[in-house]
């Protein structure tokens, strides 16, 4: 390993949640924040591939996915509401608008918001992440 490396902490070290979940979100490593944290869309990496920090013990499961309806959904009621008060568009051209922009949105946020689920469980040393070794 090379010098500039970081060095994974030491289970006695504190490790701060907020740059883990930024560096989650920006789908890096929480850990050192340059190597990738996914392999594929959403496969998260056994081993960052930079730091070497092991990263199979994350447990996402479904709270991206709940996390990615609830904000899709708190940034789009407001615009059907406007769209549809306002414009009064064909219902057709409508849904058609919506639905792109729905998953458009929904791809966008769903990797991202994974990465910051599993920035929190490495924070907080969930699910396996703070096991001495």
């Amino acid at each position: 390993m090379s010098e500039d490396a970081p060095q994974p902490p030491t289970p006695e070290e504190e490790r701060p949640t907020r740059p883990a979940i930024l560096r989650g979100f920006r789908r890096r490593c929480p850990n050192c924040g340059e190597g990738g944290l996914f392999q594929g869309y959403l496969k998260v990496v056994d081993r960052c591939p930079v730091c070497r920090e092991e990263l199979y013990h994350h447990r996402a499961d479904d709270g991206p996915a709940y996390l990615t309806i609830l904000i899709v959904g708190h940034l789009l009621a407001p615009v059907i509401h406007i769209g549809f008060t306002r414009f009064r568009p064909e219902p057709l051209v409508m849904a058609t608008v919506l639905t792109v922009a729905a998953v458009a949105l929904s791809l966008y946020l769903l990797p991202r918001l994974k990465g910051l689920v599993v920035g929190i469980q490495w924070a907080r040393r969930m699910h396996g992440f703070g096991k001495p070794q």
